[in-house]
């Protein structure tokens, strides 16, 4: 079975590779801390033996209950923020055919997101769309009481009910909580909605293998044992035991590590598959929440191409050189379309005449690759032999053990998120929450 590569050729007009081979001690270390619990942030690894710990009980509980919202909906609404929510979109979104949408018949039911976002104009049209349709709610919430998810299901819930009566609308939520706290737990078990655990030691962005996207996935008719098949597999080639030298998140935090300190402190995660746009937008939370910290940390940006080349592209070919960017290249397309010849030519392409269009897809990415390490931007290429379900379990797990050794690397604590905090504290006290009291009168008073 062909497996995920990483290539680092195109970095060296920026570091060297002895710069990167310097990272191999530290990088030893910072496995051992991880596997063995002794590092910062040690109470939230439980992601790391995570695909060889989900067992087939734990993943036909999960089946059993998408099957059954499979019967009852035409829409599931999955409702989440941040790590509740980008992890199975991601997936949802690279493995679903790109008109999906817009045909007449599914089968299975389209997922529709909501909660991570606050726009009324959103939830409005959300409402008025699920009215006198077949929905479902799969409501993703350590607490129950984050905002945006809040309001989301307390707005979808209350239409649910009205539609369907609250003894059939208890077959159509899920909740994926915590197993014992929080007012999602405490509702949950009032109305006997059946239950999923969010693990105690597994964070938000780590938590896609877990029934937080694993339920999502499964509802929209993906095949979630073969992400975790390819999870398995990744764990196995970046285990602490595999040597440096052949170890691609290894590498992989080596190599940013090694540009950071060159003074490259953007990263552009870009792609040239429409269908990977969202897995840009995990990974940007991933990188984003687990290293900026204490003034440090890399800048995660993400572009799609090559529509981002008539955009970004200018920025990134002759704009600051602070820039390296990571590039998710799919060998092989899941389709075969060639370019047919046209006896007039007036627009020129009968040179491409016979090729495929993946060919030239291809090219337009070499010649992409070439062009911005000659105008100054280090290219890391991460390859996936096809876009599929395998192969984005083995993508996931490798960012998620890069990141942990990555974020060592940069001295911070990978696993934590405090200043998620501060904008949550300053709304609280703007809207006059009971118990921020002090805090908006302070806040009034400087916006005065």
């Amino acid at each position: 079975m062909k497996t995920l590569t990483l290539d680092l050729s195109g970095i060296y007009t920026a570091v060297t590779p002895q710069s990167i081979q310097a990272w191999e001690e530290k990088s030893n270390q910072y496995q051992q801390q991880l596997h063995a619990g002794t590092g910062l942030g040690n109470d939230f690894l439980g992601w790391i033996n995570l695909p060889c710990e989900i067992s087939e009980e734990q993943l036909s509980s999960i089946e059993e209950a998408a099957r059954g919202l499979q019967e009852r909906c035409d829409y599931v609404v999955s409702i989440g923020i941040g790590g509740s929510y980008l992890g199975a979109r991601a997936v949802i979104e690279a493995l679903t055919p790109s008109f999906e949408a817009y045909q007449t018949k599914h089968t299975a039911p389209q997922v529709i997101f909501a909660g991570h976002n606050i726009g009324e104009d959103y939830l409005s049209e959300l409402v008025a769309f699920l009215r006198d349709k077949r929905f479902g709610l799969i409501n993703i919430s350590k607490s129950g009481t984050t905002t945006e998810p809040a309001i989301a299901f307390r707005i979808l819930k209350a239409l649910l009910e009205e539609q369907v009566g609250r003894e059939e609308a208890r077959e159509r939520i899920i909740a994926v909580t915590d197993k014992a706290r929080g007012a999602l737990r405490t509702l949950a078990d009032k109305e006997g909605y059946k239950t999923f655990i969010i693990p105690d030691d597994i964070g938000g962005r780590f938590s896609v293998l877990t029934p937080v996207g694993l339920l999502p996935i499964a509802v929209a008719g993906f095949d979630i044992r073969e992400l975790v098949r390819g999870a398995r597999e990744m764990k196995a080639l970046v285990d602490e035991s595999v040597p440096f030298a052949e170890n691609p998140s290894a590498l992989y935090a080596a190599a940013r590590n090694s540009l950071y300190q060159a003074g490259k402190k953007i990263e552009i995660l870009g792609n040239f598959h429409p269908r990977l746009h969202y897995i840009g937008e995990w990974w940007k939370q991933l990188y984003g929440e687990s290293e900026g910290k204490d003034h440090k940390g890399i800048f995660n940006a993400s572009v799609d191409f090559s529509a981002d080349l008539h955009s970004m592209g200018q920025w990134i070919q002759e704009g600051e050189r602070s820039i390296f960017e990571t590039i998710v290249s799919i060998a092989e397309p899941n389709t075969t379309l060639r370019i047919e010849s046209d006896e007039a030519n007036l627009d020129g392409l009968n040179y491409l005449a016979g090729k495929r269009v993946d060919e030239v897809n291809k090219m337009a990415e070499l010649g992409v690759r070439v062009a911005h390490i000659d105008g100054g931007v280090p290219n890391i290429r991460i390859v996936l032999p096809k876009l599929d379900a395998y192969y984005i379990g083995q993508l996931f797990y490798f960012f998620e053990k890069a990141v942990g050794i990555s974020g060592y690397m940069l001295e911070v604590n990978p696993f934590n998120q405090p200043g998620v905090e501060a904008y949550k504290k300053n709304m609280f006290a703007l809207l006059e929450k009971p118990g921020f009291e002090a805090e908006t009168e302070a806040i009034k008073a400087r916006l005065k």
